[in-house]
């Protein structure tokens, strides 16, 4: 089992807790990590075979690019559902969500959430 990663895609977007947040924005960054048989893709260097990373990178930036929410568990959720359901082949998906520089005291780099999607 092979895994593909997609490292700190980064996103400007009005997701947050506060009004101000939404207003103003956060900086976040987005991790993607997916599991899956990759000898048919290596072997016959065919796309079809893998994950388009474009395309995987483009369903984040949807959700992160899309209606403003209160909570950063609640993208790491959506981004990690389409995921599953765009790549049923994949094995296991899993999905870190940062929020950089978060409002709050004391202050800190990012807050992130993170979770993993396995078939059963």
């Amino acid at each position: 089992m092979e895994c593909i990663t997609i490292k700190n895609l980064r996103f400007h977007a009005g997701h947050g807790y506060f009004p101000a947040e939404r207003e103003k924005g956060n900086d976040f960054e987005v991790d993607i990590t997916i599991w899956l048989e990759l000898e048919a893709a290596a072997t016959g260097d065919d796309l079809a075979a893998t994950i388009d990373y474009g395309e995987a990178a483009e369903i984040a930036g949807d959700i992160m690019n899309g209606e403003p929410v209160k909570l950063v568990e609640t993208l790491l959720y959506r981004i990690g559902e389409s995921l599953t359901r765009a790549y049923p082949k994949a094995e296991n998906i899993e999905v870190a969500v940062r929020k950089l520089n978060p409002p709050m005291e004391p202050s800190c780099e990012f807050t992130e959430v993170r979770s993993r999607w396995p078939r059963l």
